[in-house]
C-alpha cells in the first residue's frame, strides 16, 4: 500500500501557524509583495470557500472579497518546514518519496505488519504537534489512487481505496479530483460525458491499475531506463522577452520528446528551471498521471510552472527543462485527437530521420535559433 501525504493548504498553513491571527480569515498568499500586481500562490479553506484558488490574480481575488488578508510568499519559511517534515518521516524507516514541496509518499508494500490506517493517523499527529499544520493521506494501492485518496477528506482527513470500496470511493469523486484532469484532457472528457472517476474506469478500465505499488529506484545500471532526460542552454545575453524565453523552453522540450520517443519512454514529470542574474537559479515540477513524450506537451507544462519562478519578469540568462516519472511507453491516448496528435509526431519524427533533425519544426523556435 501506499501512503500519499499531502499537507493542507501548506503556504497558508504555516502563515497562520506563525500568526495565530490570521486563523479563521480568509488569507492569500501572493507570488511577489505587490498584493495588486500578483497572482495567488496558495490560499486558505475560507478563502477557497470563497471561489479564490491558486493561479488566480490578487486583483480578480479582491473583487471577490474585498477584506482578504494578504501575505506575500517566504519561499525559505516554506521550503525549510517542508524539510522539517520529511526528516520526520525519514523516522519511521519506510521507503520515502518526496512527490513535492508539499506531497510525500511512503511505501508499506514489503512491511504488511503495518497498519495504514492507525500509521497515517499517527502520522497526521505528529505533524500536527510539531508544526501546528494539518495533513490529509490517502492510501491505496498505488500512487494514482493514494493521491486521489488524498482529497477526500480534506482537510485533516484519512481515507483508504481498497478494494472493498472501490467502485464507491470512484462513482463519488469527481474527474477533476484524479491527477491531471484539472485541465483542458479532463474538460474533453467532461464534455463527453465522463464526469466522475468511475465513468473513466468504465470507459477505460485498466487506467487505475497501470502503476505500480513501489516506487521506482534509481536504475544506475547500463541498459536500463534513466531516472530523467533534461536539456539546458544559456543565452548569449540575459533576456526578459518572454517570446524568446517560451521558444528557448519550446526547442528544449522538443529535444527532450524526441530523445523519450527514441527509446520508447514516456515521463510524467516536468521540471523546469530559470537562471536570473540577479536572483541566481529558481525552479518548479509538477507530476501529471498523464504520461506523455510529445515535446509540445512538455512544453504546455513547462511554461505552465512559469509564473512560480518567474514572478517579477526579472532578466533571464539561462533555461533548462528536465523530464522525470520516467516509464515504458505502454499508455494509449483515450481521445481521437489525441491519437491523431501521436501519429502526427511519429510521422514528424520520420521525416526528420530522413532528410535530417530541425527539417521540420516549430515556428515559434526559430526564436531560439
Amino acid at each position: 500500500m501506499i501512503l500519499h501525504i499531502d499537507m493542507d493548504a501548506f503556504f497558508a498553513s504555516i502563515e497562520e501557524a506563525v500568526n495565530p491571527r490570521l486563523k479563521g480569515r480568509p488569507l492569500i498568499i501572493g507570488a511577489r509583495a505587490s498584493r495588486m500586481n500578483t497572482v495567488v500562490c496558495a490560499a486558505n479553506y475560507p478563502a477557497k470557500a470563497l471561489g479564490i484558488h491558486s493561479g488566480m490574480p490578487t486583483r480578480r481575488a479582491y473583487s471577490i472579497y474585498s477584506k482578504l488578508e494578504f501575505l506575500p510568499a517566504d519561499q525559505a519559511k516554506y521550503i525549510w518546514t517542508s524539510g522539517q517534515i520529511l526528516e520526520l518521516l525519514k523516522g519511521y524507516n519506510l521507503p520515502l518519496n518526496y512527490s513535492s514541496i508539499d506531497e510525500f509518499q511512503m511505501d508499506l508494500s514489503g512491511y504488511p505488519g503495518q497498519n495504514p490506517v492507525s500509521l497515517s493517523k499517527e502520522i497526521r499527529a505528529q505533524i500536527y504537534a510539531n508544526f501546528n499544520i494539518t495533513a490529509s493521506i490517502g492510501i491505496a494501492k498505488n500512487w494514482l489512487l493514494a493521491k486521489l485518496a488524498s482529497k477526500l477528506n480534506k482537510p485533516d482527513g484519512v481515507a483508504l481505496i481498497d478494494d472493498s470500496n472501490f467502485e464507491q470511493a470512484l462513482r463519488k469523486a469527481s474527474l477533476d479530483k484524479l491527477s491531471g484532469m484539472g485541465g483542458n484532457y479532463g474538460r474533453e472528457l467532461t464534455a463527453r460525458g465522463i464526469k466522475t472517476c468511475w465513468d473513466l474506469y468504465l470507459n477505460l478500465p485498466g487506467f487505475f491499475d497501470d502503476k505500480p505499488g513501489k516506487f521506482e529506484e534509481n536504475p544506475g545500471k547500463s541498459g536500463e531506463m534513466p531516472k530523467s532526460i533534461s536539456h539546458s542552454y544559456t543565452l548569449k545575453r540575459a533576456s526578459l522577452n518572454p517570446e524568446v524565453i517560451e521558444s528557448w523552453i519550446r526547442l528544449l522540450s522538443e529535444m527532450i520528446g524526441s530523445r523519450l520517443r527514441e527509446q520508447n519512454l514516456t515521463s510524467r514529470t516536468t521540471h523546469l528551471w530559470l537562471d536570473k542574474p540577479e536572483t541566481g537559479c529558481s525552479g518548479a515540477q509538477k507530476t501529471c498521471h498523464i504520461e506523455t513524450n510529445d515535446g509540445y506537451e512538455i512544453y504546455r507544462r513547462a511554461v505552465k510552472l512559469m509564473p512560480r519562478i518567474w514572478p517579477k519578469m526579472a532578466k533571464i540568462r539561462a533555461i533548462g527543462v528536465s523530464c522525470g516519472g520516467i516509464s515504458r511507453a505502454v499508455y494509449q491516448p483515450l481521445l481521437q485527437e489525441d491519437l491523431r496528435r501521436k501519429g502526427l509526431v511519429y510521422a514528424l519524427d520520420k521525416i526528420n530521420n530522413r532528410f535530417g533533425e530541425g527539417a521540420i519544426f516549430p515556428a515559434i523556435t526559430s526564436l531560439a535559433r
